[in-house]
């Protein structure tokens, strides 16, 4: 029963590894995987099932928390946060939304003082972005 045991969490354990390269998971189902290989080597001195199963719990949550923190990812930065000056296409009435031309693309736009309104062909800056819709604010009310 033992043997049967240690190559199911082999398999296991190679078939996660391998998901890992056809599907990125961000390592989630390699530490999975390195964690059922553990834990076939453990079989002997585990005997129980219920007891392996915990103990492949435990370690691949520890290997998936200790991935994140020794593999540092990228943080992914908006285009939002590098080029934040746009214009205005519409008008902006208050509370309701218009167009701005940024990046060379017509984006809807609100105003994020949403008792303001902005006139077309005005510049203003992208302070946020809700889903496709940019948050704008006047350049006369930014600069000071």
């Amino acid at each position: 029963m033992s043997i049967n045991l240690v190559w199911l969490w082999l398999l296991l354990g190679i078939a996660l590894c391998a998901i890992e390269l056809v599907l990125p998971t961000a390592f989630v189902s390699f530490a999975m995987g390195v964690s059922a290989v553990v834990v076939a080597i453990a079989v002997p001195i585990l005997p129980h099932l219920g007891l392996q199963v915990l103990v492949w719990l435990v370690l691949s949550t520890a290997c998936v928390l200790l991935s994140r923190r020794l593999i540092s990812v990228p943080q992914r930065h908006s285009k939002i946060r590098d080029a934040t000056v746009a214009e205005t296409l519409t008008e902006i009435t208050a509370g309701k939304e218009g167009r701005v031309l940024y990046e060379g693309n017509s984006w809807r736009a609100k105003c994020a003082d949403e008792k303001l309104s902005i006139l077309p062909q005005q510049k203003v800056y992208v302070v946020d972005r809700e889903g496709t819709t940019l948050i704008v604010m006047p350049e006369n009310l930014l600069r000071g």
